[in-house]
């Protein structure tokens, strides 16, 4: 019994305009998530920050898309792999790198899949990972800072994938040709 609805600026409440406002200047218009996100105010604008938060991150765009596809994947989120798989492209990320997350293949680099094992362990095991993936992570040339951005990611993801999950939330046209 899903019962969710997907506001838009003239529906949604009044609280939650001014973060639509702020989606459409963002995105050119409003994702279904975020006008799923709408009926509370503060989980759109909590999803907001962390988004702006992440992406203000030391990760690079490769980095970003393996945290959020290997979670968005874990999770077997319908809205948010094919989302981000239209995000990768538009950050010019090689298409190569979404396609081993999605496909749970190899990535093209040592680092990468680390990043990878390091973030399916944190959400896997709710951030109790083992000293051999530290050690490897650490290894890899990442750091505490690093470490601590992808709990970061993992706080959005979190929230965009189990508001999908709760809300069947429909994917966007602009996503639709991600979709498998």
């Amino acid at each position: 019994m899903k019962e969710f609805q997907v506001y838009d600026l003239d529906s949604a409440p009044e609280g939650s305009r001014p973060l639509l406002q702020k989606s459409i200047k963002a995105f050119g218009s409003i994702p279904n998530l975020h006008g799923v996100m709408a009926e509370s105010p503060q989980a759109l604008a909590a999803y907001q920050d962390l988004h702006q938060l992440f992406i203000d991150s030391a990760f690079n765009a490769e980095e970003m898309t393996v945290v959020w596809q290997t979670i968005n994947v874990e999770h077997n989120c319908h809205y948010c792999v094919p989302a981000h798989s239209a995000i990768a492209k538009a950050m010019k990320v090689d298409d190569a790198i979404n396609e081993a997350l999605r496909n749970k293949t190899p990535l093209p680099t040592e680092k990468l899949e680390v990043l990878r094992e390091t973030t399916l362990a944190i959400v896997r095991e709710r951030g109790v990972v083992s000293d051999e993936v530290l050690e490897r992570f650490y290894g890899a040339g990442y750091n505490r800072q690093n470490m601590l951005d992808i709990i970061v990611g993992v706080a959005q993801k979190v929230m965009s994938n189990y508001i999908n999950h709760l809300a069947d939330t429909p994917v966007d046209a602009q996503f639709a040709s991600f979709v498998r």
